[in-house]
């Protein structure tokens, strides 16, 4: 009878688990809404959003891993986003931010950046890539996702 009752306890426990388990990744949609948010004499403050689709009962964490800006074909800055604590069966999306020190853009002649940047400026648009990881993580389970997303974006006076 005590044999039959922790049988029973091991078997709800184990179905308790198994139905909470990580069955698939979460789903990386895109890296979209890349804008300027502000822009002053020493900073230019940058934002984009990552957006996912998490299909499992549980949650997770996403964090940044060596996210680039590149303006121009030239880097510039690192975006940053707080550690994300990843929602359980939803849609969701996570703020990235960057603030690109101005003298970052005028002291990198590399590949003519200063005369390309003065041409965006003149034409209003500028091309800004982001490269990089976000990673997911849910009790030793890791997975990165690929970032490589490029978009012109007008330049608002």
């Amino acid at each position: 009878r005590v044999l039959m009752k922790k049988a029973f306890y091991f078997i709800g426990l184990f179905l308790l688990i198994y139905s909470c388990t990580v069955h698939k990744e979460p789903i990386f949609v895109k890296i979209d809404n890349i804008e300027v948010m502000s822009y002053a004499a020493d900073t230019i403050k940058l934002k984009a959003m990552a957006f996912f689709e998490n299909p499992n009962d549980v949650g997770g964490n996403i964090s940044t891993n060596n996210l680039k800006i590149l303006i121009n074909d030239s880097e510039v800055a690192q975006l940053f986003s707080d550690d994300f604590n990843v929602p359980a069966k939803k849609e969701f999306s996570i703020p990235l931010l960057a603030n690109i020190p101005t003298k970052n853009l005028l002291n990198s002649d590399k590949n003519g950046l200063l005369g390309g940047l003065i041409n965006s400026l003149l034409s209003k648009k500028v091309t800004v890539r982001i490269q990089g990881d976000l990673v997911y993580s849910f009790l030793g389970f890791q997975k990165d996702f690929l970032v490589d997303k490029t978009q012109d974006i007008n330049i608002k006076f």
